[in-house]
């Protein structure tokens, strides 16, 4: 029997020592035990260094960045010296809850795609209680792009992937590697670029995997900086979009992170190229409209709302 890994958990991590601690011990704790675990620590960080070097697990690997270049680098660091077939990844503030990777393997073998990318639905952990996400899955010949980007409600999305959630071949990270420098969006930007490829399909996971912990002080994207940064992510990659895809990826994701800046010349350079270039129907005009003129604090308020009702997760 070959002592190969079936699957290398990659975790890029610095400067979070409990938090990326949390994430190795679930990632141990799999009942695949075929695994090899690499952290790859993004610039020098002796605290991270020394709390790793307590974990008793010959599967634990850890890799040190000379100086720090992002998540994205990290982890294309971390497929380079991948052993295993399968490749899986894991934020440090995620965790795995113990069948994930058996459950995504299985579901990878079964697959009619030679290159499966498997994801699967998470459970969102708040102050308040635990969220299922995301809200539906995948239909059957649905494009990558408008899942994750086309609302079938103005007030909330439906499509979601997190990078947390991800296995697919090894081959297939080497192949396409994650963008470096892209400060947020990584995973629909990897997933985006990899689901081009005719071998590569995707399948989800109904059960929840993965704990996405949204009680910790998670960062967060908005202002002009980053719908600016986002809105030439997106009109850069054009190709990358169905056309309805497109406007809706212009008219919801870019216009949520623009409105609070109040900027009127944004407005009008988003729905100018959402048109010019896009598709839009109906949906993501009204989509649009309110991103812009309801306050952000109603809409957030709302979108709890309807989330407690839906998408509370119970054991």
């Amino acid at each position: 029997m070959s002592d190969r890994p079936t699957v290398t958990a990659i975790i890029p991590t610095c400067n979070r020592p409990p938090l990326v601690r949390r994430a190795v011990d679930s990632a141990l704790a799999q009942t695949e035990s075929r695994i090899e675990v690499l952290v790859v620590i993004d610039g020098p960080d002796p605290d991270t260094m020394s709390a790793l070097a307590s974990v008793a697990d010959g599967r634990l690997r850890t890799i040190q960045l000379a100086d720090r270049r992002g998540a994205g680098a990290a982890r294309n660091r971390g497929i380079e010296e991948a052993a295993g077939r399968w490749v899986a990844l894991l934020d440090d503030d995620d965790e795995w809850l113990p069948e994930k990777l058996a459950t995504q393997l299985a579901l990878a073998e079964a697959s009619g795609w030679p290159s499966p990318i498997v994801s699967s639905r998470l459970i969102a952990r708040t102050p308040d209680a635990d969220l299922l996400l995301p809200r539906r899955l995948p239909e059957p010949g649905e494009p990558v792009s408008e899942y994750l980007t086309v609302r079938h409600h103005v007030f909330r999305g439906e499509g979601f992937l997190s990078t947390s959630t991800l296995l697919a071949p090894t081959e297939l990270f080497r192949a396409v590697p994650f963008s470096v420098g892209l400060p947020h969006m990584q995973d629909l930007d990897w997933v985006l670029r990899a689901s081009q490829r005719p071998d590569v399909g995707l399948e989800c996971s109904v059960e929840p995997l993965t704990i996405r912990h949204d009680e910790d002080d998670r960062p967060r994207i908005s202002g002009a900086k980053d719908w600016r940064t986002t809105f030439d992510w997106v009109t850069s990659n054009r190709d990358l979009f169905t056309p309805r895809a497109y406007a809706a990826a212009l008219m919801g994701l870019v216009s949520a992170l623009a409105a609070p800046t109040h900027d009127r010349r944004a407005l009008r350079v988003i729905l100018r190229e959402a048109v010019r270039d896009g598709r839009p129907t109906a949906l993501e005009y009204a989509t649009f409209a309110q991103v812009w003129l309801i306050p952000r604090s109603f809409r957030h308020a709302l979108r709890a709302r309807l989330a407690w009702r839906s998408l509370r997760y119970r054991t």
